[in-house]
């Protein structure tokens, strides 16, 4: 019963050991973005939000007047 116990330890043990080395390393390779990626990304997300805002309005817009139609303006 002990040599069971004894990986399922070292697993235990091993494996926050191995994520703080992974992370340690990411961090190292991790470099601040330049003014002019900075900016992409900021365009890139603005993009995204405006395209599902005018997603989401013209769902709402179609299924007002379709729902009222079902519903019968209860």
């Amino acid at each position: 019963m002990e040599k069971t116990a004894a990986p399922a330890a070292n697993i235990v043990v091993e494996a926050p050991k191995q994520l703080a080395k992974d992370a340690e390393w990411l961090l190292r390779r991790c470099t601040k973005p330049s003014q002019k990626e900075y900016l992409k990304i900021v365009q890139a997300v603005l993009m995204g939000f405006l395209v599902m805002g005018f997603v989401g309005y013209f769902t709402k817009l179609i299924h007002i007047p379709i729902n009222n139609i079902i519903v019968g303006g209860a």
